[in-house]
């Protein structure tokens, strides 16, 4: 199905160059001499690299429909990660490089979205928030505040992020999976 740049959307997947892309951003833009055109700033979805490109005014793309499944976090294996679907239990195996970063906020048993377009997997999208053990950080100590400093802590899943002083080994945090922010001890 074709699209033209007055129908893009933020979070809306074309095909472009041979690449299905995210578009991040895009603005129309009108000059006083010459045509419009729209600058975009486009996410390649294989790759995740962002990049700015500029299309002419009323140019056609070809949408590409993008579809999300809930699946849950099996277990990691060593050569790749496994996923079920709850409705169907059907299981999906995925390379370590292809679920890439995601995997730092991966517990077994929790669910995921795995998005799919044209019938191929396309990317993984962890819960937006996360409640993990703390495995190993800096003792805190008698006097140590929410107002202090922070100081990095590793959780049970092999990610580093920094906490507040008065958090311990042992306890579970509540991170934002966007950013990778401490939100709360749970």
């Amino acid at each position: 199905m074709a699209v033209t740049t007055s129908n893009f959307k933020n979070g809306m997947c074309i095909m472009y160059d041979g690449k299905m892309w995210i578009i991040v951003d895009f603005q129309h833009v009108k000059p006083g001499k010459g045509g419009a055109f729209v600058r975009t700033k486009l996410k390649e979805l294989k790759s995740g690299r962002v990049v700015d490109i500029t299309f002419r005014a009323g140019e056609k793309l070809d949408d590409v429909r993008v579809e999300t499944k809930r699946m849950q976090y099996l277990y990691n294996d060593g050569s790749s990660f496994h996923f079920m679907d709850t409705a169907s239990y059907e299981q999906v195996e995925l390379a370590p490089d292809f679920v890439g970063d995601t995997s730092k906020w991966l517990k077994e048993n929790d669910e995921v979205e795995l998005m799919v377009a044209d019938g191929e997997f396309i990317g993984v999208e962890p819960p937006m928030f996360v409640e993990l053990e703390v495995t190993e950080t800096d003792p805190g100590f008698k006097g140590d505040t929410v107002q202090g400093g922070t100081k990095p802590a590793t959780l049970e899943s092999g990610a580093v992020v920094q906490v507040p002083m008065f958090i311990n080994s042992g306890e579970r945090v509540k991170i934002d999976t966007r950013d990778g922010r401490y939100v709360t001890r749970v």
